[in-house]
């Protein structure tokens, strides 16, 4: 049977009013300074922890269009707790093929090659691997490399997962802003490599060496990564509280991403994939 093509989304997407405040005037530009503070983060994520925030959970649905029958049924202490809800085990389950190659979480995915020179452009913007790592070693090690942008809304599952059985070489957390991730931010802002991020070696089974990376946004200062040292395909990482966040995978030249995804990006969409989801193979 063949797969349906995966839906997609335009980078041009229409942006609500206050992002457009925020990122093209000049009063908002300055107020954004203030937002993207960790202060302000720190204490939106105390709000959304209290039993008060529970009275935003029902509008949030009802605007995100959220399927709350793919989730566990309970009932949540806070909009935090609903925000990083868990999705039922039969939405989670990962391919028993091996040579599959899936999505660690909910997003919107975009594909970009790093050259020799370890550069990738986002949307004319020039990034370079050493500032997004912060590691020569690294840097060298995956110049040639492909990377996976999934990018996380609020409707979205905020959990993520590894990808295939494993072991963790080494993690390390990066200080940095809280953007938003929305694309309006990329014309004008380095997100990737100035947001707060955590970084991830994994050495997986049937991928080689793989490097994860989770991204902080606008009111997402905490990302939450399980002490896990060995893993499992499929397993549960990690998960971001509340708002929208960003996914990063950096792999060898070993997989194959499906050419549909790879013209969606080059046409300036980004393809909406689900956790589990099958986006690739090993290229044999």
């Amino acid at each position: 049977m063949q797969k349906k093509p995966f839906k997609t989304i335009s980078l041009y997407e229409k942006d609500n009013f206050s992002i457009n405040f925020l990122y093209k005037t000049v009063i908002g530009r300055l107020f954004l300074k203030f937002l993207i503070s960790k202060k302000i983060s720190k204490f939106f994520g105390k709000l959304m922890d209290s039993k008060f925030s529970n009275i935003f959970i029902s509008r949030f649905i009802n605007k995100n269009n959220i399927d709350t029958e793919i989730y566990e049924n309970r009932k949540y202490t806070s909009f935090n707790d609903f925000f990083k809800r868990k999705k039922l085990d039969k939405f989670l389950e990962f391919p028993k093929d091996n040579t599959a190659f899936c999505s660690p979480c909910d997003g919107k995915l975009s594909v970009y090659k790093i050259s020799e020179d370890a550069i990738f452009k986002i949307k004319n913007l020039q990034y370079d691997l050493l500032s997004l790592l912060q590691d020569e070693d690294l840097k060298n090690e995956f110049k040639n490399a492909t990377i996976l942008i999934f990018r996380l809304t609020p409707d979205n599952y905020h959990r993520f997962h590894f990808i295939d059985d494993g072991k963790i070489i080494f993690s390390k957390k990066i200080d940095g802003s809280l953007h938003t991730v929305r694309p309006i931010a990329f014309k004008n802002h380095k997100v990737f490599i100035e947001n707060q991020r955590e970084i991830t070696l994994l050495e997986t089974e049937n991928f080689q060496r793989i490097i994860q990376i989770e991204v902080g946004a606008l009111f997402v200062g905490r990302i939450k990564n399980k002490d896990i040292k060995n893993f499992k395909r499929g397993q549960e990482k990690g998960y971001f509280e509340f708002g929208g966040s960003t996914v990063i995978l950096i792999l060898k030249e070993n997989v194959n991403i499906f050419d549909e995804i790879l013209k969606n990006t080059k046409n300036n969409k980004e393809t909406i994939v689900q956790c589990a989801e099958k986006i690739g193979n090993i290229i044999k």
